[in-house]
């Protein structure tokens, strides 16, 4: 098996060394003040967070070493940490900054991330709003 560096090719790589493992955490929930309503800074609202990251996690199994791969218990505070944090007028700019959190992580190589904002100031009928963005570290 190669390094990162000369293009990975464990169990975690596909075709053309394309890292395939995913680690996905779903459903986190944190309070924030983010929106363009001022009401929407001064009452807060929940935000729902799902993350996918696209890593190679043979070398953490091969080893059974947390070191190697993804700490998401870690990974769930800092994200929302994120949500808490300093208000944001739109959720693409949170998804954002979300995802640079999750690539600040070795050896993730790509983040999907998703911010729900089920209510959102919308005077009509609707389940959810949903903002996904991929981020890569190329």
């Amino acid at each position: 098996m190669t390094g990162r560096g000369e293009g990975a090719t464990g169990r975690g790589a596909g075709e053309g060394g394309t890292v395939t493992d995913r680690i996905s955490l779903r459903g986190l929930r944190a309070r924030g003040r983010h929106g363009v309503l001022a009401a929407e800074r001064e009452l807060g609202q929940e935000f729902i967070v799902d993350v996918t990251l696209l890593l190679d996690t043979s070398p953490a199994a091969a080893g059974d070493d947390l070191t190697k791969t993804v700490h998401y218990g870690e990974l769930a505070e800092d994200l929302v940490k994120v949500v808490e944090g300093e208000p944001v007028d739109l959720i693409e700019t949170l998804a954002q900054r979300l995802a640079e959190v999750c690539l600040a992580r070795e050896p993730v190589e790509a983040a999907e991330v998703s911010v729900h904002k089920p209510a959102a100031p919308i005077p009509l009928p609707f389940d959810d709003v949903v903002v996904t963005i991929t981020r890569s570290r190329s």
